[in-house]
């Protein structure tokens, strides 16, 4: 199973991106295998509709869930569309959201905002 995390670097140890649609890169992370790999956010510069073209990033990443800490609601309505569910992050660490996660210790983000 495999989540996506927006975040600041491209690193394990970075934090986790507090802006979905501006957030630098994607951490695609397999539960299973414990693998990372990381997708540079084409969206992150655009002029409009970052968080639409982000949410197709994580969508086409044929991810189970996303771990984020807010989410725009264009964005959601495209992530849940495809059935993809959306999760809160607790902190900032990257490690301690997907421990959480894997505890099942996250909430389902329900508070989207305008984008």
């Amino acid at each position: 199973m495999k989540i996506a995390i927006p975040v600041d670097h491209k690193n394990i140890e970075s934090s986790v991106c507090i802006s979905f649609g501006r957030t630098p890169y994607f951490l695609i992370y397999n539960i299973e295998t414990k693998e990372s790999n990381f997708l540079e956010n084409s969206a992150a510069n655009s002029q409009g509709g970052a968080g639409i073209k982000a949410a197709q990033t994580v969508v086409d990443s044929e991810v189970y869930a996303l771990l984020t800490p807010r989410c725009g609601e264009n964005a959601a309505e495209v992530i849940n569309a495809a059935g993809v569910k959306i999760y809160k992050t607790i902190s900032s660490s990257i490690r301690d959201n997907i421990t959480a996660f894997e505890e099942r210790k996250l909430s389902l983000l329900d508070d989207t905002h305008a984008g």
